[in-house]
């Protein structure tokens, strides 16, 4: 419809198909358009979500319908390249742009998909991150720890309740061994995975346990980002625990499997390593003591050989020694028999100089008796007291020195003279060298 002035109107449904009209000549059967996956939402057989870009600050973003159509199309190439659509995946999409009607809303109807392109820009974003854990030292850091021989004390960090934590556990649990379970439970994708696995194996690291095992079940390729990311490949470089890690199928490998102490294809094998390495240890202990108990009895053989050796020789040196011990008694009892002989003629001597001494005793006392009393008649005879009764008389100095010669008294000196009945004194008046001399009392 054309006004007076020559310009058209249209009505809401003419411009939506002018509009549709003109995207189909400019832009053909199809465009190529890159961008990252947000607000993905599954609506009965159609999927719907938002490419997204950052565009000077400001985020740009475009409405894709995903059919069922188109879905049961791709579905062999996706599965061939093991993707599956999720937020934050970056795609390259080629489709047909319209405006719906209904909505008045610009969509992209999806109709191909690059697989080579979100797979390069996966492998583009690890490389980075290993290129800077290369630069900082810490891509064989965790697997320069040392593992306890037998690590009992078991940590996981996984979606507890999932299969990948059925297999881990089950394996451990069916194995015997007296296995200790700690978990974390963590997303394992999406946006909240990677702090979460971070967070949890620091959490289980503090708890003491001796190994931690990273596990999760198998996805498509892009489901598995979150282990390809700095932080959890920094979280398990830096934990002071062993890692062991069992992401994905056999054909995956992340940047978490580069920085882990030990990697495994899946969570099952991861259990089965660490059932391995308890059997080990168990066997080479084992081994060890019987290789202790073999030592042990051919250590006792040889030394119960060796003790019999050695008693052997003991008893006949003892024999020997008593022998020898024996002459020696003998000969002492010889010389004792000598000793006894001599001691009995000693005594028999000892008698007859008894009998000897008892005869010549009472001669010896009768001798002796006349001796003492031929001495007494002596003492008698010079006795003063029998002197003096006899008439003699004894004079004494003053001092009480006995007078026997005429030097011994001076005139003036006083003598006292003893006689039987008494005592006379007298002065000497004078001296005379004749054998007389006066005395005046």
């Amino acid at each position: 419809m054309t006004d007076g002035d020559g310009a058209v109107t249209y009505t809401v449904g003419e411009l939506t198909g002018a509009i549709n009209s003109a995207l189909r000549d400019a832009f053909g059967s199809g465009v190529w358009v890159v961008g990252e996956i947000s607000g993905l939402t599954v609506r009965g057989p159609h999927t719907y979500f938002s490419l997204v870009e950052e565009v000077d600050g400001e985020k740009a973003s475009l409405n894709v319908q995903f059919f069922a159509y188109a879905k049961k199309a791709l579905r062999p190439l996706l599965a061939q390249h093991r993707l599956e659509l999720t937020d934050g995946t970056r795609i390259r999409i080629r489709g047909t742009l319209d405006v719906y009607a209904p909505t008045g809303r610009l969509g992209l109807k999806l109709a191909d998909i690059d697989p080579e392109f979100t797979l390069g820009d996966i492998s583009a974003a690890r490389d980075a991150v290993l290129r800077q854990l290369a630069a900082d030292g810490l891509l064989d850091r965790n697997a320069a720890l040392s593992m306890t021989p037998v690590p009992l004390h078991v940590g996981v960090v996984t979606s507890v309740g999932s299969a990948a934590w059925h297999d881990l556990t089950d394996q451990l649990a069916s194995s015997g061994v007296g296995f200790t379970v700690t978990a974390v439970d963590a997303r394992v994708q999406g946006d909240d995975a990677p702090p979460m696995i971070a967070a949890g194996i620091a959490e289980l690291a503090r708890r003491g346990v001796d190994v931690i095992a990273v596990v999760r079940g198998g996805g498509a390729r892009n489901e598995l980002a979150a282990f390809d990311t700095a932080e959890v490949a920094r979280a398990i470089a830096l934990c002071p625990v062993p890692v062991l890690t069992g992401i994905g199928h056999e054909i995956d490998h992340t940047v978490a499997d580069d920085v882990a102490y030990a990697a495994y294809k899946t969570p099952t094998a991861v259990a089965g390593a660490l059932v391995d390495m308890v059997r080990i240890a168990i066997t080479t202990s084992e081994s060890l003591w019987r290789d202790i108990v073999t030592t042990a009895g051919s250590t006792m053989t040889a030394a119960t050989a060796d003790l019999g050796t050695r008693a052997h020789r003991v008893a006949g040196r003892t024999h020997a020694a008593v022998s020898r011990s024996d002459e020696r008694l003998r000969a002492r009892r010889d010389r004792l028999v000598g000793v006894r002989a001599t001691l009995e003629r000693v005594d028999q001597a000892l008698v007859r100089r008894g009998a000897d001494m008892a005869r010549l005793v009472p001669a010896r006392l009768r001798l002796a008796d006349e001796q003492v009393l031929a001495m007494e008649r002596r003492r008698r005879a010079v006795d003063p007291a029998n002197l003096l009764a006899r008439g003699w008389s004894i004079t004494t100095t003053s001092t009480g020195s006995v007078v026997r010669s005429i030097n011994d008294v001076h005139p003036g000196d006083v003598l006292t003279t003893a006689v039987a009945d008494g005592t006379v004194t007298t002065t000497v008046s004078d001296v005379d060298d004749r054998a007389t001399g006066d005395a005046a009392s």
